[in-house]
């Protein structure tokens, strides 16, 4: 508990995104990174939903069609965090999911620009 406390007062504030916190959550979906989406053209259909909340490394690039390309917020483990830039809009949010003693100490490297 002392690491988190250490850890949460190296943060900055930061309230929701405002195109967030205006949303009402109407409709919202979360697409996983098992790949059953994979030759379902629901791209198109997952792009209506208010909320899109993509789980790990779940592709979209070059799956668009199947898996839509809309991002609102992406969870994920550090160790599932995408390596490609390309897979963080702008617009969405980065929700690290941190719960192992190694998660911990990722989030101390990245916010210290330390290295592991």
């Amino acid at each position: 508990s002392d690491k988190l406390k250490d850890l949460l007062e190296l943060l900055p504030e930061h309230d929701l995104p405002e195109e967030l916190k205006s949303k009402h959550c109407k409709r919202c979906v979360v697409v996983g990174s098992g790949g059953i989406l994979h030759g379902s053209e629901l791209g198109h259909l997952l792009n209506q939903f208010d909320i899109v909340i993509r789980l790990n490394d779940a592709p979209v690039q070059g799956y668009a069609d199947h898996v839509g390309n809309k991002t609102t917020i992406r969870m994920t483990y550090p160790e599932g965090a995408p390596l490609s830039e390309h897979e963080y809009p702008p617009a969405s949010l980065f929700v690290a999911v941190l719960f192992k003693g190694v998660d911990f100490n990722w989030l101390q490297a990245m916010v210290k620009n330390e290295t592991l």
